[in-house]
């Protein structure tokens, strides 16, 4: 099973979340920081890190002496990526989202695949659980490629160890969270119960509803704010999976880098419960799509 922690904007309490789950999960686990513009999970779990590789993406690379500026690559390039200029043939690497499409329809064969660098990936250990990151490097736009990366790690670790997984995926509702969520079984979505926590909450139900997914709902500081989110979620059949209160001590414990999970054994049971509430979640039939829009 895998488990998506989204929100639909930053600043929720998703990586909050994410880590205290992880905690108290019972099943071989693997936590994954797709987060890769600002991870931040490796904070609360403090992993031991066995495995670092480099993240990069397939850009073109130009043969002078075989390319006869027929423009053939330049036209395909939504990007604009490779560009035909006067009597040079220009590549933009910053700009090339890695599809290889110039390469193979070059007709001369002028154009080969090179590498340019998109970040680092991440693989250790924490206890019994494996974690797994991905970091972009800094001033790196190109994120979904090496989300994509981080995802096909995933992939080979579930298939050699039968792991579940977490992912704390980016917040909002574009290209990132969606990349990020599409694969899994489950997709949580935190929230706080505020007008403006509630107007993103809306956004992230219309953006990922179309997925299919079965989908739950968690409060973060919970006690303050008003009832819109609990009457949303009713009229919509979103369960509310766990409410998180709204207090000093786990703002403390956030400061601080501590597991909220681990502040008292009634913290530990709000996530214990919220477990096997999304067990059961991932067992039932997905809410169509007219049922979240």
């Amino acid at each position: 099973m895998i488990v998506s922690i989204a929100s639909g904007k930053g600043g929720t309490g998703k990586t909050t979340v994410t880590a205290s789950l992880t905690r108290v999960w019972k099943k071989p686990l693997i936590a994954v920081d797709l987060d890769v513009e600002e991870p931040n999970l490796h904070l609360f779990l403090r992993p031991n890190i066995e495995e670092s590789a480099t993240g990069s993406l397939e850009v073109p690379i130009v043969d002078e002496s075989k390319c006869t500026l027929c423009g053939a690559c330049s036209e395909l390039c939504q990007f604009k990526a490779i560009s035909v200029m006067g009597t040079l043939l220009l590549t933009f690497p910053e700009m090339c989202h890695g599809c290889g499409g110039c390469i193979a329809l070059c007709p001369e064969k002028a154009l080969s695949p090179g590498k340019r660098e998109l970040g680092e990936i991440s693989r250790g250990r924490v206890n019994g659980t494996q974690f797994l990151a991905g970091r972009l490097h800094v001033g790196e736009t190109m994120s979904p490629p090496l989300m994509r990366q981080v995802k096909s790690r995933l992939k080979d670790i579930i298939a050699a160890n039968g792991r579940d997984a977490i992912i704390d995926a980016p917040p909002g509702v574009s290209c990132p969270a969606v990349n990020a969520v599409i694969d899994s079984d489950v997709i949580v979505l935190v929230t706080e119960p505020t007008p403006f926590g509630f107007h993103d909450f809306k956004l992230a139900c219309e953006a990922f509803s179309p997925l299919c997914k079965p989908m739950g709902v968690v409060i973060n500081r919970a006690g303050i704010g008003n009832g819109e989110v609990y009457t949303f979620c009713k009229r919509k059949g979103i369960p509310i999976l766990a409410e998180v209160p709204f207090e000093r001590a786990v703002a403390e414990a956030y400061a601080r880098g501590r597991i909220i999970a681990d502040l008292s054994p009634e913290f530990r049971e709000i996530f214990v419960s919220m477990h096997a509430k999304i067990c059961e979640l991932a067992i039932r039939p997905a809410l169509g799509e007219a049922t979240h829009a």
